[in-house]
């Protein structure tokens, strides 16, 4: 009797099929490991496979920022937001890939227009790219629980990054990653991690 082969395992590190969920799920683990190029290769591939993914894959465009690829993560948030108007974190992230390259003041001149975000410590972040609050209410509404202290701590620091203030984006990126939130597997959570690493921090 012949006997049959084992099963093979499936391995998401040697695919090269045709599935575009598994490269943005591999992408994304990469992402959070820091492989921020290795990232980008796996977005873009499910890019190839299925265009239709282009407004949707707002982890290609944190990637993109990391690479300090500008203007291409500005052109995917944008695109991001042209089919979900009220996404604000998009719209910030469109924000801080324009001040890479058009400075703090164009960039706060071309901040995407959202809809009113139910999370309080986003609408606030919003408002102070906007430059209607202050980063004293942003970390005052951080207080409120351990979500909303990472948010704002997050937020903080992009937004110092924003306007070249190193050592502030330093020290408000490290409160978001010595929170308690910082524990869970928020995505967000990683990011902060990469952007201490990416940094040198």
């Amino acid at each position: 009797m012949a006997t049959r082969a084992a099963p093979q395992q499936f391995d998401p590190e040697t695919y090269t099929g045709s599935n575009p969920k598994v490269y943005i799920v591999r992408g994304m683990e990469r992402f959070r490991k820091a492989k921020v190029q290795e990232s980008i290769s796996d977005f873009d591939r499910a890019l190839q496979l299925s265009p239709a993914l282009g407004p949707y894959l707002w982890q290609r465009g944190l990637s993109l920022y990391y690479a300090d690829r500008f203007a291409e993560g500005a052109a995917q948030f944008r695109l991001d937001v042209s089919v979900n108007p009220n996404d604000t974190e998009e719209a910030i992230w469109a924000f801080a890939c324009e001040a890479r390259t058009l400075g703090f003041q164009e960039a706060r001149k071309r901040l995407l227009k959202v809809g009113q975000d139910t999370r309080p410590y986003m609408r606030t972040a919003y408002s102070l790219f906007q430059g209607s609050t202050s980063e004293q209410d942003l970390a005052m509404v951080g207080q409120t629980d351990d979500r909303s202290h990472f948010y704002a701590n997050l937020y903080l620091g992009l937004y110092a990054e924003c306007r070249e203030e190193v050592d502030l984006a330093r020290h408000y990126i490290g409160l978001a990653v010595g929170s308690k939130y910082c524990a869970t597997g928020d995505y967000m959570c990683s990011l902060a991690r990469v952007h201490q690493k990416v940094r040198g921090w």
